[in-house]
């Protein structure tokens, strides 16, 4: 049976059990919104980080006793490792200003804190959750400043490496492959020639432009509304709160954020967060393309177009025994749904910004990071998996050039359009090489063809 301990707040008793370090405020809201769907572990963290800088910006400016500020740093020093993640019980379906998550981790710190300094769970004393932890604060700047704070994290600590990885994979394919020919394809439908390390760099310039979309975003995301309170008129701050804040958590985090110089913009919008969001969804469409682009050219392994092998992941057919089927693309391509999806959850959430506050604060960053999580290991998963040991079929790829009709584009400039279209139409028809069918129609001699017909020459101008 679950030992009680009894607190008691404004609305009167309070049963929490004895070994959480949560409070009544958390615990009401569990008993109201219930506990089955809890925030990423990254920004209960954050919210650590957050009330780190708040109690050194508040001790600097002589507003939180030294002693108190140290415990209470300490005790946010721990939720920022997650030596705390436990005490954390709220489902993300809250309030729309993050209220009670704010709360929780209030509570948290202050019963952390106390019990280092001799005090007891519950006794809000000598470190009370609103009247230190939350001191110069509201819920309505902290939880937007951590949603900022740990997007920023989450992007260059997490997702950004993972597609600097992913560009040099496809890189050093493109590199690799640049001499290899291939047919091109327009509509589905065979084209004129191209090579391999074309493609390949394709995909490559794809991702670098994705980079490069969420670097961005970045000026705005480590734009931080925290000094603004209830508001945004920074109501119950020190003078120059916001500045001492900013600069705390960028020694903490060795990111720099600055404070928002518009609170009320920091505050009721999320502009930057959609922004930042809107990045990752054209990142989804583009891995979407690469992924099923792999996965058709390696389609087969007789039957389809085979001109890429993909690496064996040593799964099968629950029916048809040996059967080897593309399933990371198949993974990478669903993770990019789920961030699609997610773009547009976040777009409502950003749009339900009314007058000085946003009120879908938890929906909108909880699908932000689940984005993010999703890209980074998924895109990870892509890059050592399947890329790592993507190889060509080169006979293949040998066959589809040689037996091209679009080979004959070549002749262009020397015949004209309509005597070329001939050729293709005559080759097509009979079954010819488009070199017989010229030949045949008596508008090039073999050699004269060959000499013209040059795919290597093909893949570039001139």
């Amino acid at each position: 049976m679950t030992t009680l301990r009894i607190e008691h707040d404004a609305f009167g008793p309070v049963s929490i059990p004895a070994d959480r370090y949560w409070g009544a405020q958390t615990q009401r809201a569990l008993e109201v919104f219930g506990g089955k769907q809890p925030f990423p572990a990254s920004l209960i963290r954050a919210f650590g980080q957050q009330k780190r800088a708040c109690a050194r910006a508040n001790a600097r400016l002589g507003v939180l006793a030294p002693a108190l500020a140290q415990a209470i740093e300490q005790a946010a020093e721990a939720l920022a490792k997650g030596d705390l993640d436990q005490h954390f019980p709220l489902s993300i379906w809250q309030t729309g200003s993050g209220t009670q998550t704010n709360m929780n981790a209030n509570e948290v710190i202050a019963n952390c804190a106390n019990l280092a300094l001799g005090g007891e769970l519950g006794s809000k004393s000598p470190v009370h959750p609103n009247d230190h932890v939350n001191r110069s604060q509201s819920s309505n700047d902290s939880f937007p400043t951590v949603m900022h704070l740990t997007t920023v994290l989450e992007l260059r600590g997490r997702l950004l490496p993972v597609l600097g990885h992913l560009r040099d994979e496809l890189s050093n394919k493109a590199d690799a492959w640049r001499e290899v020919l291939k047919i091109g394809r327009t509509h589905l439908m065979d084209a004129v020639p191209m090579s391999q390390g074309q493609a390949f760099g394709a995909f490559a310039q794809q991702i670098q432009h994705a980079i490069a979309r969420i670097e961005a975003c970045m000026p705005r995301l480590r734009l931080l509304p925290q000094g603004g309170t209830a508001v945004g008129t920074g109501l119950n701050t020190p003078v120059g709160f916001d500045r001492a804040f900013c600069e705390e958590i960028s020694r903490l985090t060795g990111e720099r954020f600055e404070t928002n110089p518009c609170k009320f913009e920091g505050m009721g919008t999320h502009d930057a967060l959609v922004e930042a969001s809107g990045a990752l969804n054209v990142l989804a469409v583009s891995l979407t393309k690469i992924a099923n682009d792999i996965r058709l050219l390696g389609s087969g392994p007789r039957c389809g177009l085979g001109e890429l092998i993909v690496p064996d992941d040593g799964l099968t057919s629950s029916i048809m025994p040996g059967k080897r089927n593309p399933t990371i693309s198949e993974v990478l391509v669903q993770a990019a749904m789920q961030v699609i999806g997610n773009h547009t959850t976040i777009t409502l959430a950003g749009a339900s910004s009314t007058f000085e506050l946003n009120v879908a604060k938890p929906v909108l960053i909880h699908n932000l990071l689940h984005s993010i999580e999703v890209l980074s290991d998924c895109a990870s998963l892509f890059t050592h998996k399947l890329l790592g040991g993507l190889e060509l079929n080169r006979p293949q790829l040998a066959h589809n050039v040689e037996h091209s009709l679009l080979m004959a584009t070549a002749l262009n400039p020397v015949l004209g359009y309509d005597r070329v279209a001939q050729i293709t139409r005559k080759a097509a028809d009979e079954g010819l090489s488009p070199k017989d069918a010229a030949v045949q129609l008596g508008l090039i001699t073999a050699e004269e063809y060959e000499r013209q017909v040059r795919p290597e020459r093909m893949i570039s101008p001139g």
